[in-house]
Protein backbone atom coordinates (compact mmCIF):
# COMPACT_ATOMS: atom_id res chain seq x y z
CA UNK A 1 0.00 0.00 0.00
CA UNK A 2 1.24 3.48 -0.84
CA UNK A 3 1.42 5.86 2.10
CA UNK A 4 -1.00 8.76 1.48
CA UNK A 5 0.46 12.20 0.97
CA UNK A 6 0.45 14.48 3.99
CA UNK A 7 -2.80 16.32 4.63
CA UNK A 8 -3.10 19.05 7.26
CA UNK A 9 -5.72 18.05 9.79
CA UNK A 10 -7.80 20.59 11.64
CA UNK A 11 -9.31 19.46 14.93
CA UNK A 12 -12.98 20.51 15.18
CA UNK A 13 -14.84 21.23 18.36
CA UNK A 14 -15.73 17.72 19.47
CA UNK A 15 -18.26 17.27 22.32
CA UNK A 16 -16.06 15.15 24.58
CA UNK A 17 -18.56 15.75 27.38
CA UNK A 18 -20.96 13.61 25.35
CA UNK A 19 -21.72 10.18 26.78
CA UNK A 20 -20.90 8.50 23.46
CA UNK A 21 -18.59 10.71 21.36
CA UNK A 22 -15.31 8.88 20.79
CA UNK A 23 -16.21 5.89 22.99
CA UNK A 24 -15.92 2.29 21.85
CA UNK A 25 -19.49 1.08 22.22
CA UNK A 26 -19.83 -2.30 20.48
CA UNK A 27 -17.83 -5.15 18.92
CA UNK A 28 -19.00 -7.41 16.09
CA UNK A 29 -17.41 -10.65 14.95
CA UNK A 30 -17.97 -11.41 11.27
CA UNK A 31 -17.21 -15.09 10.79
CA UNK A 32 -17.97 -17.95 8.38
CA UNK A 33 -19.18 -20.15 11.26
CA UNK A 34 -21.02 -18.22 14.00
CA UNK A 35 -22.01 -21.41 15.86
CA UNK A 36 -18.39 -22.57 16.15
CA UNK A 37 -17.34 -19.04 17.14
CA UNK A 38 -19.89 -19.03 19.95
CA UNK A 39 -18.55 -22.31 21.29
CA UNK A 40 -14.98 -20.97 21.16
CA UNK A 41 -15.46 -17.59 22.81
CA UNK A 42 -17.81 -18.81 25.52
CA UNK A 43 -15.24 -21.46 26.47
CA UNK A 44 -12.20 -19.17 26.23
CA UNK A 45 -13.53 -15.86 27.59
CA UNK A 46 -16.57 -16.93 29.59
CA UNK A 47 -18.93 -14.84 27.48
CA UNK A 48 -22.63 -15.53 27.36
CA UNK A 49 -24.78 -15.37 24.23
CA UNK A 50 -28.18 -13.88 23.62
CA UNK A 51 -30.13 -14.12 20.33
CA UNK A 52 -31.28 -10.80 18.90
CA UNK A 53 -34.16 -10.55 16.45
CA UNK A 54 -33.59 -7.84 13.86
CA UNK A 55 -36.72 -5.90 12.91
CA UNK A 56 -37.68 -7.03 9.43
CA UNK A 57 -35.65 -10.24 9.61
CA UNK A 58 -32.25 -10.57 7.99
CA UNK A 59 -29.30 -12.71 8.96
CA UNK A 60 -29.39 -14.36 12.39
CA UNK A 61 -27.54 -12.25 14.94
CA UNK A 62 -26.36 -13.32 18.38
CA UNK A 63 -25.15 -10.90 21.04
CA UNK A 64 -22.13 -11.46 23.26
CA UNK A 65 -22.63 -10.74 26.94
CA UNK A 66 -20.03 -10.13 29.64
CA UNK A 67 -21.37 -10.62 33.17
CA UNK A 68 -24.84 -10.61 31.65
CA UNK A 69 -24.44 -7.26 29.84
CA UNK A 70 -24.52 -7.15 26.02
CA UNK A 71 -21.26 -5.77 24.58
CA UNK A 72 -21.10 -7.08 21.02
CA UNK A 73 -22.39 -9.67 18.64
CA UNK A 74 -21.65 -12.14 15.89
CA UNK A 75 -23.12 -12.98 12.51
CA UNK A 76 -22.15 -14.92 9.41
CA UNK A 77 -19.63 -13.20 7.15
CA UNK A 78 -21.70 -12.03 4.15
CA UNK A 79 -21.18 -14.05 0.96
CA UNK A 80 -20.10 -10.98 -1.02
CA UNK A 81 -17.37 -10.22 1.51
CA UNK A 82 -16.21 -13.83 1.57
CA UNK A 83 -16.11 -13.83 -2.25
CA UNK A 84 -13.82 -10.80 -2.11
CA UNK A 85 -11.44 -12.67 0.17
CA UNK A 86 -12.37 -10.78 3.34
CA UNK A 87 -11.40 -13.01 6.29
CA UNK A 88 -13.16 -13.46 9.61
CA UNK A 89 -12.62 -10.29 11.64
CA UNK A 90 -13.69 -8.12 14.55
CA UNK A 91 -15.28 -4.72 13.88
CA UNK A 92 -15.21 -1.95 16.52
CA UNK A 93 -18.03 0.60 16.72
CA UNK A 94 -17.05 4.10 17.85
CA UNK A 95 -19.72 6.44 19.17
CA UNK A 96 -20.60 9.71 17.51
CA UNK A 97 -23.37 12.25 18.01
CA UNK A 98 -23.85 12.59 14.22
CA UNK A 99 -22.99 9.63 11.98
CA UNK A 100 -23.44 11.52 8.72
CA UNK A 101 -21.31 14.47 9.80
CA UNK A 102 -18.58 12.10 11.00
CA UNK A 103 -18.64 10.23 7.68
CA UNK A 104 -18.36 13.52 5.80
CA UNK A 105 -15.45 14.65 7.97
CA UNK A 106 -13.72 11.28 7.64
CA UNK A 107 -13.91 11.23 3.86
CA UNK A 108 -12.58 14.79 3.70
CA UNK A 109 -9.56 13.49 5.63
CA UNK A 110 -8.95 10.57 3.28
CA UNK A 111 -11.19 7.80 4.63
CA UNK A 112 -13.13 5.41 2.39
CA UNK A 113 -16.78 4.59 2.97
CA UNK A 114 -17.28 0.82 2.95
CA UNK A 115 -20.95 0.90 3.93
CA UNK A 116 -23.00 4.06 3.69
CA UNK A 117 -24.84 5.25 6.77
CA UNK A 118 -27.98 3.24 7.49
CA UNK A 119 -30.51 2.80 10.28
CA UNK A 120 -31.40 -0.36 12.19
CA UNK A 121 -34.72 0.06 14.00
CA UNK A 122 -34.31 0.18 17.79
CA UNK A 123 -30.53 -0.15 17.39
CA UNK A 124 -29.29 3.10 15.86
CA UNK A 125 -27.49 4.60 12.88
CA UNK A 126 -24.24 3.05 11.61
CA UNK A 127 -21.64 3.51 8.87
CA UNK A 128 -18.50 1.49 8.14
CA UNK A 129 -15.27 3.19 7.07
CA UNK A 130 -11.64 2.49 6.32
CA UNK A 131 -9.18 5.11 7.56
CA UNK A 132 -6.56 6.56 5.16
CA UNK A 133 -4.23 3.63 5.89
CA UNK A 134 -6.79 0.84 5.63
CA UNK A 135 -7.92 0.12 9.20
CA UNK A 136 -11.66 -0.61 9.23
CA UNK A 137 -14.00 0.75 11.89
CA UNK A 138 -17.66 1.65 12.31
CA UNK A 139 -19.25 4.85 13.58
CA UNK A 140 -22.40 4.46 15.60
CA UNK A 141 -25.13 6.54 17.19
CA UNK A 142 -27.27 4.30 19.42
CA UNK A 143 -31.03 4.54 19.08
CA UNK A 144 -31.35 4.73 22.85
CA UNK A 145 -29.65 7.48 24.89
CA UNK A 146 -28.92 4.88 27.58
CA UNK A 147 -25.33 3.56 27.41
CA UNK A 148 -23.19 1.73 29.92
CA UNK A 149 -21.13 3.87 32.34
CA UNK A 150 -17.71 4.84 31.00
CA UNK A 151 -15.62 2.83 33.42
CA UNK A 152 -12.43 0.77 33.34
CA UNK A 153 -13.01 -2.59 31.66
CA UNK A 154 -13.68 -5.59 33.89
CA UNK A 155 -12.93 -9.25 33.19
CA UNK A 156 -14.59 -10.32 29.95
CA UNK A 157 -14.81 -6.77 28.58
CA UNK A 158 -12.66 -5.17 25.90
CA UNK A 159 -10.00 -3.13 27.68
CA UNK A 160 -7.64 -2.01 24.89
CA UNK A 161 -7.98 -1.00 21.23
CA UNK A 162 -4.81 -1.19 19.15
CA UNK A 163 -4.16 0.19 15.68
CA UNK A 164 -1.43 -1.39 13.56
CA UNK A 165 -0.93 1.24 10.87
CA UNK A 166 1.54 2.74 8.38
CA UNK A 167 1.98 6.19 9.94
CA UNK A 168 1.07 6.33 13.64
CA UNK A 169 1.36 10.11 13.84
CA UNK A 170 -1.01 10.86 10.97
CA UNK A 171 -3.34 8.02 11.92
CA UNK A 172 -3.66 9.50 15.40
CA UNK A 173 -4.33 12.96 13.92
CA UNK A 174 -7.12 11.46 11.82
CA UNK A 175 -8.92 9.96 14.82
CA UNK A 176 -8.27 12.99 17.00
CA UNK A 177 -9.96 15.15 14.37
CA UNK A 178 -13.01 12.87 14.28
CA UNK A 179 -13.43 11.99 17.93
CA UNK A 180 -11.36 14.38 20.04
CA UNK A 181 -9.02 11.66 21.33
CA UNK A 182 -6.04 12.86 23.34
CA UNK A 183 -2.38 11.95 23.09
CA UNK A 184 -1.61 10.23 26.39
CA UNK A 185 2.07 9.42 25.85
CA UNK A 186 4.62 8.02 23.40
CA UNK A 187 6.74 5.00 24.30
CA UNK A 188 9.99 4.22 22.48
CA UNK A 189 9.95 0.51 21.63
CA UNK A 190 13.58 0.62 20.48
CA UNK A 191 15.16 1.54 17.20
CA UNK A 192 13.12 4.72 17.06
CA UNK A 193 9.83 2.81 16.83
CA UNK A 194 7.08 4.58 18.78
CA UNK A 195 4.00 3.16 20.46
CA UNK A 196 1.49 5.99 20.97
CA UNK A 197 -1.08 5.74 23.73
CA UNK A 198 -4.34 7.63 23.17
CA UNK A 199 -7.08 8.57 25.59
CA UNK A 200 -10.57 10.01 25.95
CA UNK A 201 -11.23 12.45 28.80
CA UNK A 202 -8.01 11.32 30.44
CA UNK A 203 -8.74 7.56 30.34
CA UNK A 204 -6.52 5.51 28.05
CA UNK A 205 -8.31 3.64 25.28
CA UNK A 206 -5.46 1.96 23.43
CA UNK A 207 -2.37 2.37 21.31
CA UNK A 208 -1.24 3.11 17.75
CA UNK A 209 2.02 1.91 16.20
CA UNK A 210 3.60 1.41 12.80
CA UNK A 211 3.63 -2.04 11.23
CA UNK A 212 6.94 -3.70 12.15
CA UNK A 213 9.31 -5.04 9.52
CA UNK A 214 8.58 -8.64 8.70
CA UNK A 215 4.81 -8.18 8.99
CA UNK A 216 4.27 -6.68 5.55
CA UNK A 217 1.64 -9.35 4.84
CA UNK A 218 -0.46 -8.12 7.79
CA UNK A 219 -2.79 -5.32 6.68
CA UNK A 220 -3.39 -2.26 8.87
CA UNK A 221 -6.19 -3.00 11.30
CA UNK A 222 -7.82 -2.21 14.63
CA UNK A 223 -7.50 -5.04 17.14
CA UNK A 224 -9.21 -5.74 20.45
CA UNK A 225 -7.80 -6.90 23.81
CA UNK A 226 -10.21 -8.66 26.17
CA UNK A 227 -9.49 -8.47 29.91
CA UNK A 228 -8.94 -11.86 31.58
CA UNK A 229 -8.04 -12.82 35.13
CA UNK A 230 -5.07 -14.99 34.10
CA UNK A 231 -3.50 -14.56 30.67
CA UNK A 232 -1.61 -17.87 30.82
CA UNK A 233 -4.78 -19.80 31.65
CA UNK A 234 -6.63 -17.97 28.85
CA UNK A 235 -3.93 -18.96 26.36
CA UNK A 236 -4.28 -22.60 27.38
CA UNK A 237 -8.04 -22.35 26.78
CA UNK A 238 -7.40 -20.80 23.35
CA UNK A 239 -5.20 -23.73 22.34
CA UNK A 240 -7.48 -26.36 23.90
CA UNK A 241 -10.42 -25.04 21.87
CA UNK A 242 -8.75 -24.93 18.47
CA UNK A 243 -7.32 -21.41 18.48
CA UNK A 244 -3.73 -20.39 17.79
CA UNK A 245 -1.30 -18.42 19.94
CA UNK A 246 0.37 -15.89 17.62
CA UNK A 247 2.51 -14.04 20.17
CA UNK A 248 3.14 -14.09 23.91
CA UNK A 249 2.24 -14.28 26.65
CA UNK A 250 4.47 -11.32 27.42
CA UNK A 251 4.70 -8.62 30.05
CA UNK A 252 4.39 -5.06 28.79
CA UNK A 253 5.45 -1.78 30.39
CA UNK A 254 3.30 -1.09 33.42
CA UNK A 255 3.07 -4.72 34.48
CA UNK A 256 0.17 -6.00 32.37
CA UNK A 257 0.43 -9.29 30.49
CA UNK A 258 -0.84 -9.78 26.93
CA UNK A 259 -1.13 -12.51 24.31
CA UNK A 260 -2.15 -12.22 20.66
CA UNK A 261 -4.34 -15.06 19.38
CA UNK A 262 -6.28 -16.28 16.35
CA UNK A 263 -9.63 -18.02 16.68
CA UNK A 264 -10.41 -21.25 14.76
CA UNK A 265 -12.11 -19.29 11.94
CA UNK A 266 -9.11 -16.98 11.47
CA UNK A 267 -10.17 -13.83 13.35
CA UNK A 268 -7.42 -12.20 15.37
CA UNK A 269 -7.98 -11.05 18.95
CA UNK A 270 -5.88 -10.54 22.06
CA UNK A 271 -6.21 -11.11 25.78
CA UNK A 272 -4.78 -8.96 28.55
CA UNK A 273 -4.26 -9.40 32.27
CA UNK A 274 -4.14 -6.09 34.05
CA UNK A 275 -1.20 -5.26 36.29
CA UNK A 276 -1.72 -6.15 39.90
CA UNK A 277 -2.80 -3.12 41.88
Amino acid sequence: MTTPTATPLSVPTVPTSSAIQGRFLWYDLMTPDPDAAQRFYTAVLGWGTQPFEMAGGGQPYVMWTASGTPMGGTMRLPDEMAAQGVPAHWLCYIGTEDVDATVSAATSLGATVLKEAFDIPEVGRIAVLADPFGSVFAVYRPGSPQVQPDEAAKSGEVGWHEFLTLDYNRAFDFYRALFGWELASDMDMGGGEIYRLYARNGRQLGGIFNRPKGLENVPPHLGIYVVVDDVHAAVERVKANGGVLANGPMEVPGGSWIANCIDPQGAGFSVMQNAKG
